[in-house]
């Protein structure tokens, strides 16, 4: 794409977000890593580590029961972020929000950073690491119990302590993927970020969106892209961002 054709593309992005009252945005680990989040399937991510198990190994619900230790080694040290701060794509879709120009946000990310800058109507269809909850009487505990646990975090009462995370094999919240599906059937613009769109099922929700912009911004092509009607290739707190320092 030209520079000519780039510009284009954001005026015409920019344009219809003018123009929209419904937008979802359905956001992928791009939308963290502009926070220092790394991104799991990018060259430089975590499934490009070496590792005793790869990493879909390790985050699965089999190997958390069966190796404890291990998982939350990994866990502690690659998917807790501390000090991590919402970036400008985070910020603007709080504000689109704000304005009651965004009617949700779908995230397959687990970092909370869409609440963080103050969105309210987020679909984590992942989970969320600051939510975590013993496995024997679901006590609570949040992120910094977590981090500051020697080995597995353990409950007073003997119980193990599980991430509200949607491990491999687990199934998504039956609640959240209505909500999010609800949304995105009600939306008039839905704007696909940060994401390769290999991750099923939520890849598949996308097919429930019926309104008239379908916007895909991503650091590289994607399977969608001759599907959307605006298309642009760059970091998505750069192009949302920019709309509100216009």
């Amino acid at each position: 794409m030209g520079e000519h054709d780039y510009e284009n593309e954001i005026k015409r992005l920019y344009d219809v977000i003018d123009a929209s009252q419904k937008i979802v945005f359905f956001g992928g680990a791009g939308v963290s890593t502009e926070s220092g989040i790394p991104d799991f399937r990018s060259v430089d991510g975590l499934y490009n580590q070496k590792y005793d198990y790869p990493p879909e190994t390790i985050l699965s619900h089999t190997f958390f029961m069966r190796k404890t230790k291990e998982f939350f080694d990994f866990y502690k040290d690659k998917l807790l972020c501390e000090g991590v701060e919402p970036n400008k794509a985070h910020k603007a879709l709080a504000k689109l929000e704000q304005e009651g120009k965004l009617i949700g946000v779908v995230t397959q990310n687990i970092d909370g950073l869409h609440q963080a800058a103050g969105s309210k109507k987020v679909f984590e269809l992942h989970g969320s690491v600051l939510r975590n909850n013993c496995m024997r009487c679901r006590k609570f505990f949040d992120v910094d119990y977590i981090a500051k646990s020697e080995g597995v975090p353990m409950c007073e009462c003997g119980g193990i302590i599980k991430p509200d995370v949607v491990l491999y094999e687990e199934g998504l919240d039956d609640d959240v993927v209505s909500g999010a599906i609800d949304a995105i059937s009600r939306a008039d613009t839905m704007i696909i970020a940060g994401t390769s769109l290999t991750v099923y099922p939520a890849a598949g929700m996308i097919r429930y969106f019926n309104g008239n912009n379908l916007v895909l911004i991503n650091r590289d092509a994607t399977q969608m892209d001759k599907n959307a009607d605006i298309v642009i290739h760059d970091k998505v707190g750069k192009v949302l961002g920019g709309y509100y320092e216009r």
